[in-house]
């Protein structure tokens, strides 16, 4: 390993707390997620924003939860599908709407 790598490693590792604590614990999140009845008819977008804010829920809660740049990230994930959000057409909305409704009543007995 370069001393950069090493450097780089010792650095997120004070800052973050051990990585294998860290992995469990946003694995742990994002089961919740995926078991979620509704997780399967999110967009990627969603999905995917959710997945980097529970990573970044993690380290604040693994590690230094005074670090600004892990609540600015939050705050920017949300932000980029806030702004898809707005974006969309009616149809789109229409859609969404239409899964979800879907997805809630194949769940019913």
């Amino acid at each position: 390993m370069t001393d950069s790598v090493a450097k780089t490693l010792h650095e997120r590792g004070l800052r973050y707390g051990d990585f294998s604590d860290h992995a469990d614990f946003c694995q742990g999140i994002k089961e919740v997620f995926y078991g979620a009845a509704g997780w399967e008819n999110l967009p990627n977008i969603h999905k995917q924003a959710l997945e980097v804010i529970a990573d970044k829920i993690a380290r604040i809660l693994n590690g230094d939860p005074n670090y600004p740049d892990n609540w600015h990230d939050i705050q920017g994930y949300a932000r980029l599908v806030e702004e898809r959000l707005a974006g969309l057409s009616v149809a789109e909305k229409l859609s969404t709407e239409l899964r979800s409704n879907i997805s809630a009543a194949r769940e019913q007995p």
